[in-house]
């Protein structure tokens, strides 16, 4: 995640706001002449069944970037802290990172496959299958979703889906993301805080995630623990971006002790391992229960170790190899016209016998128009009839800048995103002058109790709608 984020710092002097000013000349774009085929903001359609029916489309479609390179802002900035960097609003997405995270839900059905089963390897299978699906959404995602401006919150309340989600940005430097959720069933808690490490290779910006991911399945009576992959943009300077996810992440059982190991396998030569993810489950005494497999951009299987092994046998001895059959919903192009990005030539090599974990869920049609939005990316910014009245003043569906951009109002979005940069650079000199230091509103640093590490924990009270000491930061 840390390309698309800790730049945009209220440190920054605002040298490279000229490009931002530039946007709008360089777009040919009015959002009053786009297509709609989803509601207008404000309005909400109600099924038969009683269950919202959320947008389908943005208000405006994307603008085009190639007239942009990221490598016109960076070479500017070299010998400079990457987290000091202002980056163009062109760059980015319409979404906030509280808003990003949120899409960990996307896939909440598996939280509750998890919910659901009785024996504890196939809740370890669900949940690594979740975590997996955490970072699907982020496929030809390349645009960066807005810094949160400190004391910035989000919230998102599916009763559709079953749960309710809080997020809010508990610091500036280092930009850390708190969130918390909960089942409306009251049978899981969902909780943990991001702070991605950044580093600039001179091609590509790596970004190694920092925090840990708690979920806990109350009814069982466990608590599972992991960190999320690295992340790398690739081809910066000049092609195509392209992401890549790699790194190993374990996810431990602490009622069990059984764990979960996945290896997000780098590239490599010819792309061979591109988004390639494979590892196993083992229980407390490291005894091998299954093995998983797949592609973070696709789908994940598992199977039993003994299977695995006769299976790669026979692949090194040139056996015959079932490949899963390309579906529409699965297989898209990732390499047309990309610079140093290495081919993929299959899917998934399916060994029979293996049974479906996940899948990813198809994207809508007009998806790469909308930023490569999923559906659920979609309708997280929309603000419905009613809404502005119950929501915290902190919440991201109300700053300015995200919802011009939205709309399609580039320069708008552009002179608000300083605005606000600004009064957060103000506010932060008033409270240094004034020796008075932040205060979080809903989360607390404490320590993990699982992991005994140091962590972001939810303070409680948001949906009590007490929001009458909330910081003024839009």
């Amino acid at each position: 995640y840390g390309f698309y984020t800790g730049f945009d710092s209220d440190n920054s002097s605002g040298d490279f706001s000229e490009a931002n000013h530039k946007v709008a000349e360089m777009l040919d774009l009015d959002p009053h002449q786009s297509n709609r085929t989803g509601k207008h903001n404000g309005e909400t359609d109600i099924q038969e069944n009683g269950i919202k029916r959320h947008r389908t489309s943005l208000p405006a479609p994307m603008f085009s970037r190639s007239d942009f390179s990221v490598w016109s802002i960076l070479k500017k900035c070299i010998g400079l802290e990457l987290s000091k960097i202002t980056m163009p609003i062109v760059f980015n997405e319409p979404l906030s990172f509280l808003q990003r995270i949120t899409e960990y839900m996307e896939h909440i059905y598996l939280i509750n496959k998890a919910c659901s089963h009785a024996d504890p390897l196939e809740r370890m299978q669900a949940v690594a299958a979740f975590a997996v699906s955490a970072v699907a959404s982020q496929w030809e995602r390349t645009g960066k979703p807005f810094n949160p401006l400190l004391g910035e919150t989000y919230e998102l309340t599916r009763e559709d889906l079953g749960f309710r989600f809080i997020s809010e940005q508990v610091s500036h430097h280092p930009p850390i993301s708190a969130f918390y959720s909960e089942g409306l069933n009251k049978d899981f808690i969902f909780h943990g805080s991001i702070y991605p490490k950044l580093k600039f290779w001179g091609k590509s910006i790596e970004a190694e995630p920092r925090g840990t991911i708690t979920l806990e399945l109350l009814k069982h009576n466990e608590a599972y623990t992991w960190t999320n992959p690295t992340c790398c943009v690739h081809n910066v300077i000049i092609g195509k971006l392209w992401l890549e996810q790699y790194g190993m992440v374990e996810i431990v059982n602490h009622s069990t002790g059984d764990k979960c190991v996945l290896n997000f396998k780098p590239c490599g030569l010819f792309g061979k391992e591109l988004h390639r993810v494979e590892g196993y489950i083992q229980d407390k005494n490291r005894k091998k229960l299954c093995v998983i497999y797949g592609k973070w951009t696709e789908c994940l299987w598992c199977t039993d170790p003994t299977t695995y092994e006769t299976y790669k046998k026979n692949e090194k001895r040139g056996g015959e190899q079932k490949k899963l059959k390309p579906s529409e919903d699965v297989i898209k192009s990732e390499n047309d016209e990309a610079d140093d990005m290495p081919e993929v030539q299959d899917t998934v090599q399916f060994i029979p016998g293996s049974k479906l974990l996940w899948r990813i869920n198809c994207r809508p049609p007009n998806s790469s128009q909308m930023y490569n939005f999923t559906s659920f990316a979609v309708s997280l910014n929309e603000l419905e009839k009613g809404m502005e009245a119950i929501l915290a003043p902190t919440d991201c569906r109300l700053r300015p800048d995200i919802r011009n951009m939205e709309n399609g109002n580039m320069d708008v979005a552009s002179k608000e995103k300083e605005r606000l940069e600004e009064k957060q650079r103000a506010a932060r000199k008033e409270r240094a002058n004034d020796e008075v230091e932040w205060q979080t509103r809903w989360f607390h640093q404490g320590t993990n109790p699982y992991t005994g590490t140091s962590d972001w924990l939810y303070s409680g009270g948001y949906f009590d709608r007490n929001f009458s000491d909330c910081p003024d930061i839009y």
